[in-house]
């Protein structure tokens, strides 16, 4: 279970959030929404332990889930508004550098969000929606218990979409979690919605 306890961002001076409290089960999805600059992807980092806390603690089945960062790290996808990609790289190569890492089957992937027939394709070519399905491939590699994604869906057309809700429903059912941003429905069946209003400028931690 991943857990956000009493937390609190501080951007500068400002607020991000405080008091936050977020739970999330094996299986369960949790859809982030709210106002751009309400901190949707601020919670997002928080998670992956990409920002610093004010307040307040991240914990992994009721332990502190950042005392080991490369134990969390390991152990989650975070998938951000960028899709990271290397353009002189071909789309097979772009995955080798995460199957390195967390191993898992590279044509399975490119499979999974129907891009097989470009593996050989520099990514500098790939369309937009194209690139994002490659970001999107990542999470098809190796299994791991945790995504996090931030507007995952943007650039995906309908057919790419089914695709998406294909990773989702299998990684839920295989007991994987998802905590997800989004402006637009995402196939996440059954998803909780976590709305983030934000707190306005100069509010004291």
């Amino acid at each position: 279970m991943l857990e956000a306890s009493d937390v609190a961002v501080l951007r500068g001076e400002r607020v991000i959030f405080s008091g936050l409290r977020l739970t999330v089960s094996p299986g369960e999805a949790v859809v982030l929404t709210g106002a751009n600059g309400a901190g949707k992807s601020t919670l997002l980092r928080v998670l992956a332990g990409l920002v610093g806390l004010a307040e307040g603690r991240v914990l992994w089945n009721g332990e502190d889930a950042l005392a080991d960062r490369a134990a969390h790290a390991a152990r989650l996808r975070y998938l951000a508004h960028a899709d990271a990609l290397k353009p002189g790289l071909s789309v097979a190569e772009n995955l080798q550098f995460w199957a390195r890492q967390w191993g898992g089957d590279i044509p399975a992937a490119l499979e999974a969000v129907g891009l097989a027939p470009l593996a050989e394709l520099p990514a500098r070519m790939l369309s937009a929606g194209q690139k994002r399905r490659l970001a999107l491939a990542r999470l098809a590699l190796a299994p791991c218990p945790i995504w996090l994604l931030d507007e995952p869906s943007v650039g995906l057309d309908a057919a790419s979409i089914a695709r998406l809700g294909a990773l989702l429903r299998r990684h839920r059912a295989a007991g994987g979690l998802v905590v997800a941003a989004t402006h637009v429905p995402l196939p996440l069946d059954g998803a909780r919605e976590h709305r983030l209003d934000g707190l306005p400028a100069g509010v004291p931690a």
